[in-house]
């Protein structure tokens, strides 16, 4: 709680990496309830513009060398839940 939190995510694809690769991090609160997508990557970072981590995520990764990790700024005990990272290269997923 309050320091910044890193959430490593790595990745390998037999393909190039090029401007079609997407990176989707969802969030599911402990307690339940839908997923939300709160960070979302293609060519450029696109930090959730809502929601509980709205201002709060970073952008640390770096695809080309197969890291699409971000950081939460300032966590508190009700961020608990499940992180997932999604990455797309295509034709490789």
């Amino acid at each position: 709680v309050g320091e910044q939190v890193l959430l490593k995510c790595s990745f390998k694809s037999s393909s190039p990496i090029t401007e079609s690769l997407l990176v989707d991090w969802t969030y599911r609160p402990l307690a339940g309830g839908p997923m939300e997508t709160i960070f979302h990557y293609q060519s450029v970072p696109h930090p959730t513009t809502a929601g509980k981590f709205k201002d709060r995520i970073s952008w640390v990764g770096n695809v080309a060398n197969g890291d699409a990790s971000i950081a939460i700024q300032s966590p508190v005990l009700s961020d608990n839940g499940t992180f997932i990272c999604s990455v797309k290269n295509p034709p490789d997923v």
